[in-house]
């Protein structure tokens, strides 16, 4: 489907994702196209899959989760789809991605402070069958991108 995105269709997942609230009015009307253009091609990005939902952004210091930190995590890749079902359920964990290289699986946690963060780490993710080691990175500061919605880089038409 990413393939069958026009510019229109750039232009709106562009506007969408700097302001999910925006209604279709708004939209059709920055965009310059009829609110009934800008309704269907939503609809159809949505079925389609390319927008995924609309959910608020929570700032994750100010709603009381002020530790954050990367694991990485070396896992037997047998237990891979239970441990990957057991960290997308383990309240904290922001983010899990399964890469290639020195380590299986890169997850992105969150804790209201260190004791916390601790707990998570030792206690959850260590303790769950098939984790064969973890590396703990602590972020000191997050820097929002630019522009989060088109990869670097890329050139409109």
């Amino acid at each position: 489907m990413a393939d069958a995105l026009d510019e229109t269709d750039h232009r709106i997942l562009d506007a969408l994702a700097e302001d999910g609230r925006m209604s279709m009015r708004t939209l059709a009307e920055n965009l310059h196209i009829s609110r009934a253009n800008a309704y269907a091609r939503v609809e159809r990005l949505r079925s389609t899959g390319v927008i995924r939902g609309f959910r608020a952004e929570v700032d994750p210091v100010l709603s009381g989760l002020g530790t954050s930190a990367y694991l990485t995590l070396n896992v037997r890749q047998a237990d891979w789809r239970t441990i990957r079902e057991s960290l997308r359920r383990l309240p904290g964990v922001a983010h899990v991605a399964l890469v290639g290289g020195e380590f299986d699986v890169i997850l992105l946690v969150r804790a209201r402070d260190n004791a916390d963060l601790r707990r998570i780490v030792l206690d959850e993710i260590q303790g769950m069958a098939g984790v064969i080691s973890t590396r703990t990175l602590l972020v000191f500061e997050e820097i929002e991108p630019a522009n989060t919605s088109r990869p670097s880089g890329e050139v409109r038409a």
